[in-house]
């Protein structure tokens, strides 16, 4: 890890800084003016910039404005007194990851200097990741099965049907089959070719999908080709199939049936060379029993079907989202990334988030404007936000790909389902595992088994640790993140538990 920069003309703030630093074991170096700094920044560059705002030779103020131009991506806290408050809070919205009041309390400075060490590694590992960004987001077992899936099918022209509620990233989804299979960027680079079936009116969706011919109705002074057409040698995406008009239903049987279709006024048969991948956030099922969805047409479309989880059923990867989203809208808007605190984080990820992935985009593109400072709390969540975490609602069972059937956990899950989606709500999987544990504590009090409260504590808290590092690949201050606890706490706890 890099050192902490301490600068102050004070002498003594120095020393009790450099002394409580190096007994957290981290590394510090000091500087009395920011002349001296900006020199040491042409070769090196620290983790962390701890700056006095009034100093001989130059302002605080100046020093932060400098540095954040060179890199925006540096934590600075800077130290004022409190008749400097004024010019550190147009600071903090000038960049500076927060302030510290003179005269502060030493553990509290040391916990936020710590603070910002870890977002700054956070934010160090984020960006290693991020070099070249992949297609989709996800690390939520559900998410995985979807990867999985994308990639059995890579070398396949088979339909596919996909399903998710709207938001949840389903033109991704059709994205990734496409580019990965042997029409797409990897394969022939056959071209991708999208539209949404509900969006367009019904008297123009068949000449938007089949083209139309000179003279075919009032209006059509030239031949057009339709999507079909201008798919060919690749994929034609049928965004919101369930909103198909019925009749067109059977236009579309027939091109997937034989491969042929005509033009609107045409008379000459044209052939289709095209994969059809389909997506809908309705129940075909019921459509098709409501008599609004043609049976033949599904059957034909629900070769392979995927289903896309909520993004209540994937709350792990809504931080990875948010630091991804709240990037982009800083590169788009040219301006520094904001971040989410632990507690704003933590209220995000207890929102139900009905818009899905892309509610959460269109939340991340609102505090980059909206949010006050670099450091997002969670006062300054949008009201919506704030009021939707007060309860939480029970949410659907984990999303499985429906490729393949997925394995389920060693010892089986006690509601599973044929296929190994779980039938069981979270609020009856919580009170199974709660079960569990008293049925174990019983059968241990009750045989007079020694030390049972801290044997029991021990295997929950190193199932916790384990499951968090498995999340985070082995990323201690992310796992410490995710769980709650200081970074210092899980190594503690690592060594204390023997997890090494």
């Amino acid at each position: 890890m890099k050192p902490i920069w301490v600068v102050d003309d004070d002498q003594s703030i120095r020393f009790v800084l450099e002394k409580a630093l190096g007994r957290e074991g981290l590394p510090v170096r000091s500087f009395t003016n920011p002349r001296d700094v900006l020199a040491a920044l042409e070769i090196d560059l620290p983790q962390v910039l701890v700056s006095d705002i009034r100093m001989p030779g130059g302002s605080g103020i100046d020093l932060l404005t400098r540095v954040k131009e060179r890199h925006p991506g540096l934590p600075v806290i800077i130290m004022t007194a409190y008749s400097d408050l004024d010019s550190a809070v147009s600071a903090f919205q000038g960049g500076a990851f927060e302030y510290l009041p003179k005269p502060f309390d030493l553990p509290k400075a040391v916990e936020l200097i710590r603070r910002a060490v870890d977002e700054s590694l956070r934010e160090q590992s984020s960006d290693e990741q991020a070099v070249e960004m992949p297609e989709m987001l996800g690390q939520a077992p559900a998410m995985q099965d979807v990867f999985r899936a994308i990639g059995r099918l890579s070398q396949s022209n088979v339909t596919v049907l996909i399903t998710g509620e709207s938001g949840s990233g389903k033109e991704l989804v059709a994205r990734a089959l496409h580019r990965h299979s042997p029409r797409g960027d990897l394969g022939n680079k056959g071209p991708f070719v999208a539209i949404n079936t509900a969006a367009i009116p019904k008297d123009l969706l068949e000449s938007e999908l089949f083209g139309h011919e000179r003279g075919a109705f009032t209006g059509a002074q030239a031949t057009r080709r339709g999507r079909f057409e201008q798919a060919e040698g690749g994929t034609l995406f049928l965004d919101e199939i369930g909103d198909m008009p019925f009749d067109l239903q059977t236009r579309l049987l027939r091109v997937l049936s034989d491969g042929q279709f005509y033009r609107v006024g045409g008379h000459q048969p044209l052939k289709a060379n095209v994969r059809v991948i389909a997506a809908t956030h309705q129940n075909l099922e019921e459509r098709v029993r409501d008599g609004a969805f043609r049976e033949d047409l599904f059957h034909r479309l629900n070769v392979i079907r995927l289903r896309l989880p909520s993004l209540r059923e994937r709350r792990e990867d809504i931080p990875m989202l948010a630091r991804h989203f709240l990037q982009r809208s800083a590169r788009e808007l040219g301006v520094e990334t904001k971040r989410l605190s632990d507690a704003a984080l933590a209220q995000v990820q207890q929102f139900d988030f009905p818009g899905n992935v892309r509610q959460l985009e269109n939340l991340c593109h609102w505090l980059t404007v909206m949010a006050p400072a670099q450091v997002v709390d969670a006062k300054d969540l949008p009201p919506e936000i704030q009021a939707g975490t007060t309860g939480r609602t029970a949410t659907a069972a984990p999303a499985v790909a429906a490729v393949a059937p997925v394995t389920p956990p060693i010892g089986g899950h006690p509601g599973a389902a044929p296929g190994g989606e779980s039938v069981v709500s979270p609020a009856a999987a919580s009170a199974g595992w709660l079960q569990d544990l008293e049925r174990e504590a019983r059968q241990q009090l009750e045989a007079g088994e020694p030390g049972v409260w801290d044997q029991l504590t021990r295997q929950f808290e190193a199932r916790l640790i384990l499951t968090a590092l498995a999340l985070t690949k082995g990323r201690r201050i992310e796992a410490a993140h995710r769980l709650g606890i200081g970074r210092n706490t899980i190594t503690r706890k690592i060594q204390e538990l023997g997890l090494e």
